[in-house]
């Protein structure tokens, strides 16, 4: 099994063909559950004011390069401010 770790070098190098299953994985260990899954988004909270959400959404079994770049962005806040 891949692990996080490893998912998150992929990320950094191509987000733009990273499963939207490995991504949920990430934003699981990192946000906990979501908020919202029952529909074609998963909104995730963050511990931050403001913009305080994160959202992805399932293209086809893959994640959207965009979103997984804004994943890596709120990853590398909620590590600045733990």
């Amino acid at each position: 099994m891949v692990t996080i770790a490893e998912i998150l070098q992929r990320m950094q190098r191509k987000p733009q063909s990273i499963r939207f299953a490995d991504l949920c994985r990430v934003c699981d260990e990192f946000f906990g559950e979501p908020r919202q899954r029952r529909t074609s988004h998963r909104i995730y909270r963050t511990p931050w004011q403001g913009d305080p959400r994160v959202n992805i959404q399932n293209n086809k079994g893959m994640a959207k390069a965009y979103q997984v770049r804004q994943v890596l962005r709120a990853i590398e806040r909620f590590n600045r401010e733990a």
